[in-house]
C-alpha cells in the first residue's frame, strides 16, 4: 500500500471531540462529509413493519432510554424519537444523503435476516454514492446472493492471517485492530486482498497500523486519528500506553459479565486455596495474543500460560485476575494488573480499582492507569496521594497487607499486634495487586506485601509513583522493582518509612 490509509469514520462522525453529531444519525454522516471524510459505516436494523433503519443495538434502550427491541417498534414510533436530521434515520435517507459526494456507505450488518431487506433497499434507492458491506458471515452470504458483485469486507478475529481459501469472494480482511501486526498485513496483502482495521481510536496506535501498510482504518476519531496517520513518528510510549488500557477495559467487561453470569468453571492449582477459573484464562489468551501481535519484540510473562524474559528486552508481566479466591468464592475484590518493564523498572501499568464502574449495568472494576513521568489516571481523573500528618502517620490510620496463600507469612502477627499498639488498624483484603494499589485512591495510609511479584504488584507499584507515594524494598530503600523483597507502599515518605520501620523491629521479621 503506498500513501496514507482511508479512514472510515464509524456510524458517521459522532466523537465529540471531532465536533460531531449522535451515532448512525444523518447529523453525524453530514459531519463526516464535512470533515472531508470519504468513507462512512453505519449500522442497519429492520423495524416490526418492515423499515431498514440506521442502528446499532438491537433495542433502544442505550441511546433513547427506550427498552424495547426494534423489532417490536413501527417506523411511525421510531420517527418520534429525536428530530431533525438527529432522529433514526432510514437506510434510503443516508443513501439519498450520499448521493453527490463521492462518498462510500459500508453497511455493517450483525443479523443474517437484515441482510436481505436492506439489499432490497440499496437496489431500490436512486444514488451514486459507493456501497461495501460488513458484518455477520451469513449476512453477508445472503447479501452476495442478491449482489453478486458486492464488495464484501470479511471479520477476522484471529492473530493469525486467514489463508486464500477463507478469501474466495473477498475484498478487504476487516480485522480488530489489536490482533494486526507487520506478518498480518504482508500475509492478507500477499493474496491480494485489503486488510482493513478497527476500531480505532489512539492516533499512535493509527500512525503505528500506517506505518505498517493497512489499507483502511474504521474509527470512531475520525480527525484526531488522521492527525495521528499524517505524524513523521509514532509516539511508542503513548502507544504502549494506549493498548495497555484497551486490554484493561476489555478485561474489565469480561470480569463483569463473569460476576453477572457466575463462574462456570474453578479448579485449583497447586492446592485447593490456589484457584483459577475460565476467566483467568480468557482474560489472559486474549492479552498475550495482542501482546504478542502488537509487540514481537517484547517479552510476555503471565500467571496462567507462563512465558519468559532474557532480562534485556522490554517485558510485559501479567495477572489476569488477582485475587481469584476472591472470584470463585463470590466476594467481589478482584484486580488485574499489566506492566510494562524496561530496564528493571515498571514504565507503564495498568491495574483495576475492584469498585466503582459498570458495565452494561452490572458493577465492574474500573481501569487505573499509570505511565511513567506522566502521572496516575483513574477515568480521566488524575490521582495524587494524600500526605499523612501528626506526630505518627500509622496512629488512627489503616494498613493494608496479604496472606502468603492461605497463610500468614513469617512476622505477620507480630506485625499486627505492634500496629494495634500504635492504633493502626490493618486489613487483608485477598488481592495484592488491590491493596498495593489503593494507596494512591486513599485506601489506608500504607502497605506491605511479604514478597514482590511483578505479576501482581510492578503495575501496582507505579501507580503508586507516580500518584504521589513512596515504594520501598527490604532495606527500606526507594525501589519500584524490588525482586526478591517485600515490597512497602506508602502515601508518603514518612508512611512508609514508618511502616518499615515497625516491620524490622518485629522479632520474627
Amino acid at each position: 500500500m503506498s500513501g496514507s490509509p482511508r479512514l472510515v469514520a464509524h456510524r458517521g462522525l459522532h466523537a465529540e471531540a471531532d465536533g460531531g453529531a449522535r451515532e448512525n444519525t444523518l447529523a453525524a454522516v453530514a459531519a463526516a462529509i464535512g470533515a472531508g471524510l470519504t468513507w462512512i459505516e453505519i449500522d442497519v436494523r429492520v423495524t416490526r413493519d418492515g423499515a431498514v433503519v440506521l442502528l446499532h443495538d438491537a433495542t433502544l434502550e442505550r441511546l433513547w432510554s427506550d427498552p424495547r427491541a426494534i423489532t417490536d417498534v413501527t417506523l411511525d414510533e421510531v420517527v418520534e424519537l429525536g428530530g431533525g436530521d438527529r432522529r433514526i434515520p432510514l437506510l434510503s435517507d443516508a443513501l439519498r444523503a450520499l448521493h453527490g459526494t463521492g462518498c462510500t456507505l459500508l453497511i455493517d450488518i450483525d443479523d443474517p435476516d437484515v441482510a436481505g431487506p436492506a439489499a432490497r433497499v440499496v437496489a431500490e434507492t436512486p444514488t451514486d454514492a459507493g456501497i461495501a458491506w460488513c458484518g455477520d458471515p451469513q449476512a453477508m452470504a445472503r447479501i452476495k446472493e442478491q449482489h453478486p458483485a458486492a464488495a464484501i469486507w470479511t471479520a477476522w478475529y484471529s492473530p493469525e492471517p486467514p489463508a486464500a481459501e477463507d478469501l474466495d469472494g473477498v475484498s478487504v480482511v476487516n480485522a480488530q485492530h489489536l490482533l494486526v501486526g507487520a506478518a498480518f498485513v504482508d500475509a492478507v496483502h500477499t493474496h491480494g486482498v485489503e486488510v482493513a482495521v478497527w476500531t480505532v481510536d489512539d492516533p499512535a496506535q493509527a500512525a503505528h497500523l500506517a506505518a505498517l501498510g493497512v489499507d483502511s482504518i474504521t474509527t470512531n476519531r475520525a480527525l484526531t486519528v488522521r492527525a495521528g496517520t499524517e505524524a513523521d513518528a509514532v509516539d511508542q510510549r503513548a502507544r504502549q500506553t494506549a493498548i495497555a488500557l484497551e486490554l484493561a477495559e476489555q478485561a474489565a467487561e469480561m470480569t463483569a459479565h463473569a460476576r453477572r453470569d457466575g463462574i462456570q468453571t474453578v479448579e485449583t492449582k497447586t492446592g485447593p486455596a490456589d484457584h483459577v477459573t475460565e476467566v483467568d484464562r480468557g482474560i489472559e489468551r486474549w492479552v498475550q495474543a495482542v501482546l504478542r501481535a502488537q509487540f514481537p519484540e517484547h517479552d510476555v510473562v503471565g500467571e496462567e500460560y507462563g512465558g519468559s524474559a532474557n532480562g534485556t528486552r522490554p517485558c510485559w508481566y501479567l495477572d489476569p485476575v488477582d485475587g481469584t479466591a476472591n472470584l470463585a468464592n463470590g466476594f467481589p475484590w478482584t484486580s488485574f494488573s499489566l506492566a510494562l518493564v524496561e530496564h528493571g523498572r515498571p514504565v507503564v501499568g495498568v491495574v483495576f480499582d475492584p469498585v466503582g464502574g459498570t458495565v452494561d449495568g452490572v458493577a465492574a472494576p474500573v481501569p487505573v492507569l499509570a505511565v511513567e513521568g506522566r502521572g496516575t489516571w483513574r477515568a480521566g481523573r488524575r490521582l495524587t496521594t494524600t500526605p499523612t500528618d501528626g506526630a505518627d502517620p500509622l496512629s488512627g490510620a489503616l494498613v493494608i497487607t496479604e496472606l502468603n496463600g492461605a497463610r500468614t507469612w513469617p512476622g505477620m502477627h507480630d506485625l499486627i499486634d505492634a500496629l494495634g499498639e500504635r492504633d493502626c488498624t490493618v486489613r487483608i483484603p485477598g488481592s495484592g495487586t488491590a491493596t498495593l494499589s489503593g494507596i494512591a485512591m486513599g485506601r489506608g495510609v500504607a502497605a506491605i506485601i511479604h514478597r514482590y511479584s511483578p505479576l501482581d504488584h510492578a503495575a501496582a507499584a507505579l501507580v503508586v509513583l507516580e500518584a504521589g507515594g513512596t515504594v520501598l524494598d527490604d532495606d527500606g530503600n526507594p525501589n519500584p522493582h524490588p525482586v526478591g523483597s517485600a515490597i512497602i507502599a506508602g502515601a508518603d515518605e514518612r508512611a512508609a518509612k514508618a511502616l518499615w520501620a515497625q516491620w524490622q523491629a518485629c522479632p520474627s521479621s
